[in-house]
């Protein structure tokens, strides 16, 4: 069998057990934006960028139009504890 048939199998056991309430769950706690943009004392025209989404996108979120979710979730957090270092990352 082929690494992504083994693969697919996998997660399709994963999603079945998740289903049952039995197997793990990765949950992420919510985010506002707009409070860790205003802690890192940005704009939401250079927060989207470092977020690698559109204005308009961006906006969506603070206004509650889209949520996030995943690994958007996670570099918000990561830019609530060192914008610079994402900044200066993405400026490179």
């Amino acid at each position: 069998m082929t690494t992504f048939g083994e693969d697919l199998i996998e997660a399709m056991g994963e999603a079945l057990a998740h289903a049952k309430g039995t197997g793990p769950a990765i949950t992420h706690e919510p985010v506002d934006p707009r409070e860790i943009r205003t802690r890192a004392k940005l704009t939401q025209a250079q927060m989207a960028p470092l977020m690698g989404m559109s204005l308009s996108g961006y906006r969506k979120w603070e206004q509650g139009q889209r949520r996030v979710s995943g690994p958007a979730a996670t570099l918000l957090r990561v830019i609530e504890k060192e914008p610079a270092a994402v900044q200066r990352a993405l400026s490179a």
